[in-house]
């Protein structure tokens, strides 16, 4: 409140606010740990994963407690925020941001900003935030580099006009790694742009996409001044993304030897623990069931249907293990 683009009446203005974090990894765990000490009202975050060991050198809100009893990183940050600020209302969601579920998860929300680390959910957040009218904070980090960029729709052109939509089939985090410092710099561009929106100082916006490395001391702005005429979305009002497809079932996650398969009906934890437990070693949480066979391999059984194989990036071999173990 002594900060005078803010004060008292911007402060009050973030307690009213209401912000979609999508992803509590890297970035959004930093984006959480701010926003959250910023005084933002309610926080609503969505994370597929669970915290692991390679998590623990950029990931902030998680520590080796964590790890040890396999905690869904969205429980897992919701834990560490609530103690950081126990006025803010924070709501956790162990799930995949995907077409089915984004008109609920952006429903009342002032701001979403992006945590995730593949293109094909920004290319739907992107599409979902210009249908609604919401802004939308993009950031993305590998290695010591870092983009960023705030999207306001009607005003600014949006993700597709900049980044083509074959983008993402190069490095990743996994794949190179990545320092913390850089992840920290892009969270802090992101919420910085999202607390200007919230407080009502639209004219600090920096309007531009912003690049950078920190190892090689380099960073260049790009104006978000000209939309692509020919942008499905904020030209066309098309929004590719929110258009129902059929989708395979299995989805690689890139540089992490795991595949993501997709599966409608929900999970009985216990009924699993107790199936499994013949063939494999089982530890079951709340949130998850991770079995670990002799083969070399993981099953990773969340309660709302999705399972991890852990172990291979060939859908074909994840799909022999899950229907060998789980069946259809």
């Amino acid at each position: 409140m002594l900060f005078k683009p803010i004060q008292e009446k911007g402060q009050q203005k973030l307690a009213d606010s209401s912000v979609l974090i999508v992803g509590a990894g890297a970035l959004g765990t930093v984006i959480g740990n701010q926003l959250v000490r910023a005084g933002i009202g309610k926080v609503r975050l969505i994370d597929r994963d669970y915290v692991e060991w390679s998590n623990l050198q950029r990931q902030m809100l998680f520590d080796e407690d964590d790890v040890i009893e396999v905690v869904p990183k969205a429980i897992a940050a919701k834990r560490k925020l609530e103690k950081i600020n126990s006025q803010v209302s924070i709501e956790a969601i162990v799930g995949n941001m995907s077409l089915e579920n984004v008109d609920d998860l952006l429903d009342g929300m002032d701001v979403v900003l992006d945590g995730t680390d593949n293109f094909s959910t920004r290319f739907l957040l992107n599409d979902a935030c210009f249908q609604k009218g919401i802004p939308f904070s993009y950031g993305g980090v590998v290695s010591s580099r870092g983009m960023t960029a705030f999207f306001i729709p009607y005003v600014t052109p949006c993700l597709r006009c900049i980044v083509d939509e074959g983008a993402g089939g190069g490095q990743t985090c996994d794949m190179v790694g990545v320092i913390s410092t850089a992840v920290d710099i892009v969270a802090s561009h992101q919420v910085t742009e999202t607390l200007k929106f919230l407080t009502g100082n639209q004219e600090a916006l920096r309007n531009s996409l912003r690049t950078f490395d920190i190892w090689s001391n380099y960073q260049y702005d790009m104006k978000l001044s000209t939309s692509d005429q020919g942008c499905p979305v904020c030209q066309k009002h098309d929004y590719p993304s929110l258009k129902k497809s059929a989708k395979a079932e299995e989805t690689v996650l890139c540089g992490r030897d795991t595949v993501h398969i997709h599966r409608k009906s929900a999970i009985d934890l216990e009924h699993w623990e107790n199936s499994l437990a013949a063939t494999a070693s089982v530890q079951r949480t709340p949130f998850l069931l991770k079995a670990t066979f002799t083969e070399g391999f993981d099953l990773v059984l969340f309660k709302d249907g999705r399972v991890l194989v852990q172990g291979t990036e060939d859908p074909v071999q994840a799909r022999s293990w899950y229907d060998r173990y789980i069946g259809s």
